[in-house]
């Protein structure tokens, strides 16, 4: 029996001589004639290497695919994250600008709320202590005078002492 690798090389050293030939018929005949010719010849080494390398290395095929369609979702995949970051990236600054935007405002309204919150309770705690202090040094004032009143005047303590000074005398 013949060794594979033997018949392989006179195939190929066949199909070489062929497309020699299709270069001559090119070259001294009709140059469609020629053309034809290597055309086919071509073809078909084309066809006779694609099932060599199916029988040598029967993964060839599916390593060429993957390594085809690894680049292919490689490059797809740069592409959606280049996208995806470009559309999250204005999305999230464009939300991030409505975020403040109302954080703004309502920060603004809470913060004018509470002043006039606290100044409407300083008013009616400065009115309420102003008025119980009022309250408070008018019952002093009150009751001093009551103090003041129940004190004898002058001119009562002066008869006071006239008759305690005739008492003694009379004594």
């Amino acid at each position: 029996m013949l060794n594979p690798a033997r018949v392989d090389a006179i195939i190929d050293l066949a199909y070489g001589a062929l497309i020699v030939l299709s270069i001559g018929l090119i070259a001294t005949l009709d140059t469609s004639v020629g053309l034809a010719f290597g055309i086919g010849v071509f073809s078909s080494y084309v066809l006779h290497v694609v099932w060599k390398m199916a029988r040598f290395d029967p993964d060839w095929m599916t390593k060429a695919v993957e390594e085809t369609v690894e680049e292919q979702v490689e490059d797809v995949q740069t592409q959606v994250e280049e996208t995806v970051e470009q559309t999250v990236g204005e999305t999230v600054e464009e939300q991030v600008e409505d975020v403040q935007t109302q954080v703004e405002e309502t920060v603004e309204q809470t913060v004018g709320e509470t002043v006039e919150d606290v100044q409407t309770q300083v008013e009616e705690t400065v009115e309420q202590t102003v008025g119980e202090t009022v309250e408070d040094v008018q019952t002093q004032v009150e009751a001093v005078s009551e103090r003041v009143d129940r004190r004898p005047r002058e001119d009562e303590v002066e008869e006071i002492i006239e008759e305690s000074v005739e008492d003694e005398s009379e004594t």
